[in-house]
């Protein structure tokens, strides 16, 4: 089944800066498949945050992290980054990636893996 793997989470002041990574666990390629980031607060439903289509580079941002976060690939190494900056304590979570069909607004597939908390402290 198809999982991929979060890391880079940790804990930064407001203001600061985490790049997250997402890689394949298996031998699935993100060639033909866009890689969203999604995150998950206490209490809260999660939500998509971010999404990169591997074979355009189109790419979506929700509202609330536009200016702030980018999200890149590198196909080479099956790997998609999420550059945040300007982190805000609203933007503590756990956060993970999933493959998706259908493009930047497309449907995830797979498991959820562990996720990576990111922690924003005022």
């Amino acid at each position: 089944e198809v999982q991929l793997v979060e890391s880079g989470g940790g804990l930064v002041q407001a203001g600061g800066s985490l790049r997250l990574s997402c890689a394949a666990a298996s031998g699935f390629t993100f060639d033909n498949y866009a890689i969203g980031w999604f995150r998950q607060a206490p209490g809260k439903e999660r939500e998509g945050v971010s999404c990169i289509s591997s074979s355009d580079g189109s790419t979506y941002y929700t509202e609330s992290v536009k200016g702030r976060f980018t999200i890149s690939s590198d196909n080479a190494k099956n790997t998609v980054y999420l550059q945040m900056n300007s982190l805000k304590p609203e933007d503590t979570a756990v956060y993970y990636c999933i493959p998706q069909r259908g493009g930047t607004r497309g449907t995830p597939f797979g498991s959820w893996g562990q996720g990576t908390q990111v922690t924003v402290s005022s």
